[in-house]
């Protein structure tokens, strides 16, 4: 193998998706790797809502629009997708980390995931084992990672303490759950109220969930008392957040003093509303939480973090994430068919997670 064809989804300027992305094909010389060269092929790549929002340049953290990003570009491009699972296809000289075959992961952010291949160094990958599934190694770094960072960081929680969350069937409050169990936490989670309720709890509870209100009984002064004789006593140390409006003002009333309110997402695109008598009276602290920002002020917190969630995931402590799986055979990819494939996720991603599968 001289070389390969590699695709990418790329945009030369920030905007809504459906009008800004392309596909750039270009070739990559294998048979001239530098020593500490390797080229990967994609297995996986998901489609996260920070991904859309960098396509829209709304995301604070974004990859450099420069005719630097790949080979053989004609105008300065950014490479969509910061997360995703690779297989080491060729390895330069003085590559000992790694061999043909391995599975790995990028190792900071800003990847740029959406493509069929790529070459970079060593460094920029982390391995991680095949004894986990493709789904749950192409999704570690960020939903997984972030309920790890956030039940870890902030608060001293110790077995039998409690946290409360909202969101808790997105992919992170189920993240949550879990690793809650494992550390010995009770959990109280909001979710919105449904038709299935019934089934949805049953589900959350499965998967650890201590107790699960639905936004109604979050907002009822009167299932407060409920909720009282559940805690029998105990406060509630940590509350995580991703909806905002009403939904976060229910859930800080819950929370015990001295407790800390980590704010992840807002997906009400309501702002964060805060009675002042839970800030004088309480002590409460109210906090952002950004996994890329916590990353950079924590030396090896990547590592260390995914390390900790791969030994949950190999010890059968969470659970097979589910994807909306679309699969892309890369022998029979045309730029349009690759470009259309993303297109037709980013169309789908708000019905749930979009994964997309490379064979």
């Amino acid at each position: 193998m001289s070389s390969v064809t590699a695709r990418a989804i790329i945009y030369n300027a920030y905007g809504e998706p459906a009008e800004t992305l392309k596909c750039h094909a270009y070739k990559i010389d294998v048979a001239s790797l530098k020593p500490d060269d390797v080229v990967v092929e994609t297995v996986a790549c998901p489609i996260n809502p920070s991904d859309i929002n960098q396509i829209q340049g709304i995301y604070p953290s974004r990859p450099p629009i420069s005719v630097d990003s790949l080979p053989e570009l004609k105008s300065p491009a950014a490479v969509c997708g910061n997360e995703g699972l690779f297989k080491i296809i060729a390895t330069g000289s003085n590559v000992s980390n790694f061999k043909k075959g391995d599975w790995c992961i990028p190792a900071d952010v800003n990847f740029g995931s959406w493509c069929t291949h790529k070459r970079g160094l060593d460094r920029d990958f982390i391995k991680v084992p095949q004894t986990i599934s493709v789904n749950q190694a192409a999704t570690i770094s960020v939903n997984p990672s972030s309920a790890y960072q956030m039940l870890t960081c902030f608060e001293e929680l110790k077995p039998g303490d409690w946290f409360i969350q909202n969101g808790a069937n997105s992919q992170v409050g189920r993240a949550a759950i879990q690793i809650g169990k494992k550390l010995g936490l009770n959990s109280l989670n909001i979710v919105r109220n449904r038709d299935d309720i019934d089934k949805l709890v049953a589900d959350l509870t499965a998967l650890g969930a201590t107790k699960v209100i639905t936004e109604d009984d979050n907002g009822s002064k009167e299932f407060g008392k409920t909720i009282k004789s559940w805690l029998d006593g105990k406060q509630i140390k940590l509350g995580m957040n991703c909806v905002g409006g009403s939904s976060v003002t229910g859930l800080a009333r819950k929370l015990g003093p001295d407790a800390t309110l980590l704010t992840y997402g807002g997906m009400s695109m309501k702002p964060v509303i805060l009675p002042t008598s839970l800030f004088i009276f309480k002590n409460l602290t109210a906090k952002g939480f950004w996994i890329t920002g916590n990353i950079k002020r924590i030396p090896n917190s990547r590592v260390d973090t995914i390390k900790a969630v791969l030994k949950m995931i190999e010890d059968g402590d969470l659970a097979e994430p589910t994807y909306n799986e679309t699969k892309a055979k890369v022998s029979d990819l045309t730029d349009k068919k690759l470009l259309d494939i993303f297109t037709a996720g980013l169309a789908n991603s708000k019905k749930g997670k979009q994964l997309i599968l490379f064979e």
